[in-house]
């Protein structure tokens, strides 16, 4: 798709293909991932062990790649929002929102006045470094960032239609396999109970007009899901693309190279 914010994204349900990056916060993973033909790109801070000095250079690369950024923080606490923020994330998911409290504590907590209390950082890396007005700055800032909140729990379903009605909300994004725990079929995505719940989420995202996201392991579960009516559809991560791919290779190399059975026997 055409080069756009993530705000300008979420409010299209015309597919968004992405990344999810674990592993390699390399100075040239911003260009990598956009010459693959990726819209944005998901940077994890709950499962990587990133820290912040990472994301602010991480983030570097994916604006000069041009690539839009979603940073996952590790909790909904006020320092990690906030501070993910002032790193220049244009996107913000948060794991496990279970209610629509949690959902206006975070939207209080990443957006400037009038709209939230986050603690005011100007002429820093949201905002490229650049001068300028502060009812310039907050109206910009309040006007990118864009939320994500991540369906991963019961309690999450249930309140989905209740999180999706809040302004500040941009998309519900599943977390498939935390989900199936908290519905207590671990790993089980065709039980009906996983599937009933997907279908509510869908149905709260639609009613109020939201986007809807998800990772996915393989192309083919992409397209399915898009049809449900995913639209930021991720398609793995770095450790497991470059692993899947490489043992591939490898299997078929060590295959290829095995030794030549001799014709014959010799000294006959």
């Amino acid at each position: 798709m055409a080069d756009q914010g993530l705000k300008a994204m979420a409010g299209t349900k015309a597919v968004k293909l992405g990344h999810f990056i674990v592993e390699f916060a390399t100075p040239g993973i911003g260009h990598i991932l956009k010459s693959a033909g990726c819209d944005f790109v998901l940077f994890d801070l709950e499962h990587s062990g990133f820290g912040f000095e990472t994301v602010k250079s991480a983030l570097r690369y994916f604006e000069a790649a041009d690539l839009p950024a979603i940073v996952r923080v590790p909790s909904r606490e006020y320092h990690h929002i906030a501070r993910a923020m002032d790193m220049g994330a244009e996107g913000l998911m948060l794991p496990m929102v279970g209610s629509a409290e949690e959902v206006r504590h975070i939207v209080a907590s990443m957006k400037y006045h009038p709209l939230g209390r986050r603690g005011v950082a100007l002429q820093v890396a949201h905002d490229r470094y650049r001068p300028g007005t502060v009812a310039d700055k907050f109206t910009a800032a309040n006007r990118r960032t864009t939320l994500f909140c991540q369906i991963e729990t019961a309690e999450g379903v249930e309140n989905a239609e209740a999180m999706a009605a809040i302004e500040g909300v941009d998309c519900l994004w599943v977390g498939h396999f935390d989900l199936s725990v908290s519905l207590g079929i671990p790993g089980e995505f065709d039980n009906p109970k996983f599937k009933l719940a997907i279908e509510k989420t869908i149905a709260a995202t639609r009613k109020h007009k939201k986007a809807l996201g998800r990772l996915v392991p393989t192309v083919e579960q992409g397209i399915d899901i898009y049809a449900e009516g995913f639209d930021f559809v991720c398609y793995s991560g770095d450790v497991w693309v470059l692993h899947n791919a490489l043992a591939e290779a490898i299997a078929k190399l060590r295959d290829g190279c095995k030794p030549k059975k001799e014709k014959g026997r010799r000294g006959r």
